[in-house]
């Protein structure tokens, strides 16, 4: 199989890639792991963000050449995917499930959540096509478990998953945009005047009515529950 064959949308060869030894090349005992050089990157990002992550970079971060590392990953977009499973392995794969789907497939939102806020740069990596490594097909496995009791079929179950994970990833990316603009001195107030402003107007009688409607809670937690609520509480089981 040539590359063009086996190759996703960002040009990595997923077979050669998961189930390859993980470095290329014969000779003498390597003086790095591809897992080292995983953990590197993602120190990097987690840090300075996803921009920071050249091979360059990452190779200083080692102390190896960037033609050694070449040697583990050869190209930004493998190593992408490498950072994307190695972070992963943090997501818990072995909780004992309730057996009520909907309450199973809120924690796992939850999980999500939190990882990607630990991991800022995650939502961003996502947002191209991954090719599941061994801990992010871990993870799946168990969402699927999760959605058992369901009546769904094997496609419905992966469309259910993805949707879940885009609206976490959306979510988060959000979240994480807002604590950048909360930084500016009196938005949020110059933005309450002028929807203030707006519903007087007499011209939105609907946007009136619902900023007339009672204040719920804005901590992001509490946001990212109520959409999460209404998301998997839509869902259809049949």
């Amino acid at each position: 199989m040539t590359r063009d064959q086996g190759a996703d949308a960002t040009g990595v060869d997923p077979a050669q890639l998961w189930l390859g030894s993980g470095r290329r090349g014969r000779g003498r005992r390597p003086a790095f792991s591809r897992s080292e050089i995983t953990a590197a990157a993602v120190a990097l990002a987690d840090t300075e963000g996803l921009e920071a992550v050249t091979m360059r970079r990452v190779a200083a971060q080692v102390g190896a050449g960037v033609m050694t590392l070449y040697s583990y990953a050869p190209d930004k977009d493998t190593l992408l995917e490498l950072m994307v499973d190695h972070v992963s392995a943090e997501l818990p794969t072995t909780d004992p499930l309730t057996g009520d789907w909907r309450a199973d497939l809120k924690a796992i939102g939850r999980l999500q959540r939190a990882l990607m806020l630990r991991h800022p740069w995650l939502p961003a990596a996502l947002a191209t096509r991954r090719t599941p490594g061994p801990h992010t097909l871990e993870f799946l496995e168990h969402a699927l478990a999760a959605l058992r009791p369901t009546q769904l079929d094997g496609a419905a179950k992966l469309e259910v998953f993805s949707l879940l994970t885009s609206f976490v990833a959306g979510h988060v990316a959000y979240e994480i945009t807002q604590n950048t603009a909360a930084d500016t001195p009196g938005r949020a107030a110059a933005e309450a005047r002028y929807l203030a402003a707006v519903a007087s107007d007499g011209h939105h009688p609907e946007l009136a009515e619902a900023l007339a409607a009672p204040a719920r809670p804005l901590t992001p937690a509490a946001t990212f529950t109520r959409f999460l609520d209404r998301l998997v509480d839509g869902l259809d089981s049949g």
